[in-house]
């Protein structure tokens, strides 16, 4: 993870949390369906790891959004 980029990787930890606590997940919930631990989802709601477009995918599967959802970025 490029820290030029934590803008970004922050907004789209913040968007994680917003769609995850609309459908009244708690971060284990949504890491058991995506299947990582849910130590792991924290740190990328936190911009603390980067995220692959593979868990992306599968997180915006498990909250039942389009993935450009989470990489929407507003200012």
């Amino acid at each position: 993870m490029k820290f030029e980029f934590i803008d970004y990787y922050r907004s789209l930890g913040l968007n994680i949390a917003y769609y995850r606590k609309s459908k009244a997940f708690t971060q284990e919930m949504l890491a058991e369906k995506v299947n990582v631990d849910h130590t792991h989802l924290s740190k990328v709601e936190a911009a603390s790891v980067g995220i692959s477009l593979d868990l992306l995918f599968a997180i915006a599967e498990a909250l039942e959004v389009p993935p450009h959802k989470l990489l929407e970025f507003r200012e």
